[in-house]
């Protein structure tokens, strides 16, 4: 193996998993970008993977790489940026272990990333909301667990790893009524519950009846459900939803959106964007201003109290015909 090689098993083993304690999306999502960055090399190059060398993944075979996830694979400018953050945590670790190609480490690390255009977040509102509870069919088992798991969604915004990774012992209903996760960065948090989404939580774990480590939402079989099987659970509600209400036909509803929603109720609540920010378990305050940017209603309110200009509106005059002719010639 060449210098490379070691390099990227060590960045993995010792770096990500030893030094950082990595979650494990964030390793799978490295994994994946450092595997079509060396495939890509490997055939730009005419070598095997495992025979690269780190001066064979220069600053222009990234940049090439960065191009052809967007050209040939039809990548977003926000998941090019991703792929190449995971590629700068590699090179600040080759940086360390091979000075002798500094120059070529440097040049990949001051490739910047792509400007993106922030869309206004899309949220559900309180029509949509109960279109949505009620699409579950809860005379069946899988419609009575679909219900709690879009209500515990709707009101936590727990993200759809945090749900998928759920056990029965996460909640807690005595006293305080709440539920515990790990989130992004391995890092906990607890969400308090309602009274209505504790009601709905105990019914179901009666029902549920699982051991402890038991995941809290299985499938049919008793498997963990997959992100994927989330989405397409809601999907199926969805469109039931939309047949009643018709704004749901209009929206691009992902897990995503519900945790957005939770977000939104809070801010129309009146709650501070400091406490939805620990609500939601953003490291930065400055994340959770998205939500401001897309509150329409909020800002009609900034509107009302404000006081308008003194400003009469002007009176149309047409101009003079011989005038108009000649300013048009």
């Amino acid at each position: 193996m060449s210098a490379l090689a070691p390099t990227v098993q060590a960045f993995f083993t010792q770096r990500l998993l030893r030094e950082r304690n990595a979650s494990p999306h964030t390793i799978a999502a490295y994994r994946d970008t450092i595997k079509m960055l060396l495939r890509f090399a490997a055939t730009r190059c005419g070598r095997e993977p495992s025979m690269l060398d780190v001066a064979d993944l220069d600053a222009d075979t990234v940049a090439a790489f960065l191009d052809h996830l967007q050209t040939d694979r039809d990548n977003s400018p926000r998941t090019r940026n991703a792929r190449l953050a995971a590629i700068h945590s590699l090179y600040r670790y080759a940086a360390l272990r091979h000075p002798e190609h500094a120059h070529d480490i440097q040049r990949v690390l001051s490739i910047p990333p792509k400007r993106t255009d922030r869309a206004l977040v899309t949220f559900l509102d309180q029509q949509e909301i109960d279109a949505l509870l009620a699409a579950p069919d809860r005379t069946t088992w899988t419609g009575r667990r679909d219900h709690a798991l879009l209500l515990l969604a709707i009101q936590t915004g727990l993200r759809a790893s945090e749900l998928t990774t759920l056990n029965v012992d996460d909640v807690q209903l005595a006293g305080a009524a709440h539920v515990t996760c790990e989130g992004k960065g391995r890092k906990h948090r607890i969400t308090p519950l309602t009274r209505t989404t504790s009601a709905v939580i105990r019914v179901w774990l009666a029902e549920r009846a699982g051991n402890p480590h038991d995941p809290l939402f299985p499938t049919i079989r008793g498997r963990r459900l997959t992100r994927d099987a989330l989405e397409r659970r809601l999907a199926i509600h969805l469109a039931h939803a939309a047949q009643h209400q018709q704004s749901l036909r209009e929206k691009n509803v992902t897990l995503h959106t519900l945790r957005h929603t939770a977000a939104m109720q809070l801010l129309h609540a009146g709650i501070d964007t400091t406490v939805i920010a620990l609500w939601l378990g953003h490291e930065r305050v400055e994340t959770t201003q998205i939500y401001l940017h897309a509150d329409l209603a909020l800002k009609e309110k900034a509107l009302a109290r404000t006081k308008p200009p003194d400003a009469k509106p002007g009176r149309y005059r047409p101009p003079d015909t011989l005038l108009a002719f000649l300013e048009a010639l």
